[in-house]
C-alpha cells in the first residue's frame, strides 16, 4: 500500500502511467482527453472535484463503466495534474471477506475530495467514502478485475482505492459538491442532490462525517424546480446548479437557494458535475457525451465571484 503521494511522486514504473492532455485557454480553460475515452461508450464521465497535491492544482473526475446491457461494471476517478496537463487512474474498490478487490459497480455520479477522503455519490446507493491514503497497486489480474476489463492485454497495471463506508443518506444522491464560506475556505459540509427528469429534485446540506463512525447530517432541504439537475456547489450565499439540456449547451443556474436564476454562462453540452477551485479562481465543469467530452474550467470573474 502507499498514499497519495505515491500517485504523483512515484518516477519509476507509475511515470509511465500518466497520460497528456489537450491545454486550451481562451477566457475559459478546456481539456481534452487524447484517447478512445474520447469517444468511448463504456466509460462515461461524471463526477468533479479539485484539490491540491504537493503544491500542484489537481482536478479529479469520477467515471463509470458499463455494458451494453447498461449494466454497471466498475468506476474510476481520473486525477488531473493542472501544471503538467496530464491524469493518471485510479480503480474505486470494494474489499471482500478475503481480502480480495473488486470493481465498485456504481453510477459514480459526483465527488467531494477532503485530504484522503474521498466520498463518491453512488446514484441510488447513499455516499460511499473510498480512502486515498491506502492506495494499492495491483497486476495481472488483479488489475484487469477492478477495472471490469477481460483480456490477458488489458490492464496490466492499476492503481486501486478502497472503500471504507457506505454513508445512508436520505435522498437519490445523483451528484455531490462542496460549500466554501466567501473567502474561499472549504466548509465541512456539501450540497447532495437528485437528478430527475421533471422538476421535483430536491437539493440537500449536510455537514460530513467528523470520522469513519460518523454520518451525514442535513442541515437543510430545498427543492428548486430545476429539470434535469446534474451538480451544485456553493460559495458564500451563492449556490450555482448545473442543468443538462440534451445536446445543446447545459445551462448554469446561479443565486440564492431560494432565488436561482438562470445565468447567460453557457456548460458544456451533456454538462454534469460542478465544483469551485479557490486557487485557480475557477468554476470546473464537463461533458459526457462521447466526441464532445471536455472538462472545462469557467473563470470566476465571468461568474462575478470575488476572492476577497
Amino acid at each position: 500500500m502507499f498514499g497519495l503521494s505515491g500517485f504523483f511522486g512515484f518516477s519509476g514504473l507509475f511515470g509511465s502511467m500518466w497520460r497528456p492532455m489537450r491545454h486550451r485557454r481562451r477566457g475559459v480553460v478546456e481539456l481534452k482527453w487524447l484517447s478512445a475515452r474520447t469517444y468511448t461508450t463504456k466509460w462515461y464521465p461524471q463526477g468533479v472535484d479539485f484539490g491540491t497535491w504537493q503544491g500542484r492544482r489537481t482536478l479529479a473526475v469520477s467515471w463509470f463503466r458499463k455494458d451494453k446491457s447498461g449494466q454497471h461494471l466498475a468506476s474510476r476517478v481520473t486525477f488531473i495534474d493542472l501544471e503538467r496537463s496530464r491524469h493518471l487512474d485510479v480503480a474505486l474498490t470494494i474489499e471482500g471477506d478475503d481480502g480480495e478487490l473488486v470493481p465498485a459497480q456504481i453510477h459514480a455520479g459526483g465527488l467531494a475530495w477532503f485530504g484522503d477522503r474521498l466520498f463518491v455519490a453512488a446514484t441510488g446507493q447513499g455516499i460511499w467514502e473510498f480512502d486515498l491514503g491506502e492506495s494499492r497497486r495491483l497486476r495481472g489480474a488483479a488489475a484487469r478485475r477492478v477495472v471490469g476489463a477481460r483480456g490477458r492485454g488489458f490492464g496490466a497495471v492499476a492503481l486501486a482505492a478502497v472503500r471504507t463506508r457506505v454513508h445512508p443518506v436520505p435522498l437519490r444522491c445523483s451528484f455531490l459538491g462542496r460549500v466554501f464560506d466567501s473567502e474561499g475556505t472549504s466548509l465541512p459540509r456539501v450540497l447532495i442532490g437528485e437528478y430527475r427528469g421533471d422538476k421535483l429534485g430536491r437539493i440537500g446540506e449536510f455537514t460530513i462525517p467528523s470520522d469513519i463512525d460518523g454520518s451525514f447530517v442535513a442541515i437543510d432541504r430545498s427543492a428548486p424546480q430545476i429539470a434535469r439537475m446534474q451538480g451544485a456547489v456553493q460559495w458564500g450565499s451563492r449556490r450555482f446548479v448545473s442543468q443538462s439540456r440534451g445536446l445543446q449547451p447545459g445551462a448554469l443556474w446561479d443565486g440564492d437557494d431560494d432565488a436561482l436564476q438562470r445565468s447567460e454562462v453557457p456548460l458544456p453540452i451533456g454538462c454534469e458535475d460542478l465544483a469551485l477551485d479557490p486557487e485557480g479562481r475557477m468554476l470546473w465543469t464537463l461533458g459526457e457525451h462521447p466526441w464532445r467530452r471536455v472538462v472545462r474550467g469557467i473563470p470566476f470573474a465571468q461568474l462575478g465571484i470575488r476572492v476577497r
